[in-house]
């Protein structure tokens, strides 16, 4: 007897298309890995920006990890929601969002807030609010290690700013963060290669700080791609995100990595327009598009080709010899699952083939209440 693929689903004539189903006995597994990857879960803050989920927030929290990393205010104040315990706002706070930190602080007093700098006016004006709201502000200095995008390089001016930290009577200096996004070789040897080099600017920054006697409590480092280099040091903790729901392109990439794909597209076939060209309701609006082809990767669809995509249609070209079928299920992984994700208000929950429920995708939105 043929065995059914883990991702299928029964009845699956039921269920609606575009949907993204999850898999909560995988994400398990792979909250499992992690934790087994780094060896504590004190040195683990994993990143939410992936699922927006409280139910994968509450799974994380089941296995002790109690250290968390998002990127907006309404990802922060959904774990201000499921009590979590460190809440790092890893974007840094300008205009009205600066506030609104400082609401969360109040809002959830069990939770321990801190957020980024990487420049003395954006900390001056975290120093005016605090003083105004007679609130201490915990932050981290963000540090630029070769991507580009946000931080201070380390060197003179990065040591300046984090000195002005910690003098601060409204500021608790927390440490070092250092996002190194952009490294992502394939190969282990290569990519550890690099990430230490990047990280070596990093120690050197706090060798120095404490040289002249200024305290670096912790260091928070890397992303998925760099996780596996990052769990092994001592004194940092990493703060992976995608390795909870996994996608088909760090999946294809990272072969060194075992993380289980959690997430997947359910899709049909709309339309065949031409000989040889069928189109699926697989969007813009419904997988994240900011890929180059291919977008998803299909199961039983893997020798076709992706040729376009619009708002509602993915196109491809037939160059297998099976021939699909108007109404058709099939089922993908994104290439991309963090965006993916954010495009659906809820997700199914899976398991053993039976849907189990549905898990609101929480903090999809810029704003929950604060």
């Amino acid at each position: 007897m043929k065995t059914k693929a883990w991702y299928r689903v029964d009845k699956e004539e039921e269920v609606s298309s575009p949907s993204l189903l999850v898999y909560p006995s995988r994400i398990e597994q792979n909250i499992q890995t992690m934790i087994k990857m780094v060896g504590d879960v004190n040195k683990l803050r994993p990143h939410i920006k992936t699922h927006k989920m409280a139910e994968v927030i509450q799974l994380q929290i089941k296995y002790g990890i109690h250290q968390f990393k998002c990127a907006t205010i309404a990802e922060a104040e959904l774990l201000g929601q499921q009590n979590a315990g460190d809440v790092l706002l890893a974007m840094q706070p300008v205009g009205p969002n600066v506030q609104r930190f400082f609401t969360l602080i109040s809002e959830f007093p069990q939770t321990n807030f801190s957020t980024l700098v990487d420049n003395e006016d954006s900390l001056k004006e975290i120093e005016k609010v605090g003083i105004e709201r007679r609130t201490k502000a915990s932050l981290y200095l963000d540090l630029n290690v070769g991507m580009d995008r946000t931080g201070v390089k380390p060197g003179e001016k990065a040591a300046g700013i984090y000195k002005k930290m910690v003098d601060s009577k409204y500021v608790e200096a927390a440490g070092l963060h250092a996002y190194d996004g952009h490294i992502r070789h394939p190969n282990i040897i290569d990519r550890e290669r690099e990430c230490n080099a990047a990280f070596k600017k990093v120690i050197e920054l706090k060798n120095h700080l404490e040289s002249k006697e200024y305290t670096v409590p912790s260091i928070i480092a890397g992303g998925s791609p760099s996780f596996p280099i990052h769990a092994k040091r001592q004194d940092v903790t990493s703060s992976p995100g995608t390795t909870l729901l996994w996608d088909a392109r760090y999946g294809g990439a990272f072969k060194d990595m075992a993380f289980l794909s959690a997430a997947v597209l359910i899709t049909r076939v709309i339309s065949k327009p031409a000989p040889g060209i069928f189109c699926l309701d697989l969007g813009h609006k419904a997988v994240a598009p900011e890929m180059d082809f291919p977008r998803v990767h299909i199961f039983g669809l893997e020798d076709c080709e992706q040729i376009s995509q619009s708002e509602e249609h993915l196109v491809l070209r037939n160059t297998s010899k099976s021939n699909v079928k108007i109404g058709q299920v099939f089922y993908a992984i994104p290439i991309h699952v963090c965006p993916t994700v954010a495009k659906y208000p809820e997700v199914l929950t899976i398991e053993d083939g039976k849907i189990t429920g549905k898990w609101k995708v929480a903090a999809r939105d810029h704003k929950l209440i604060i």
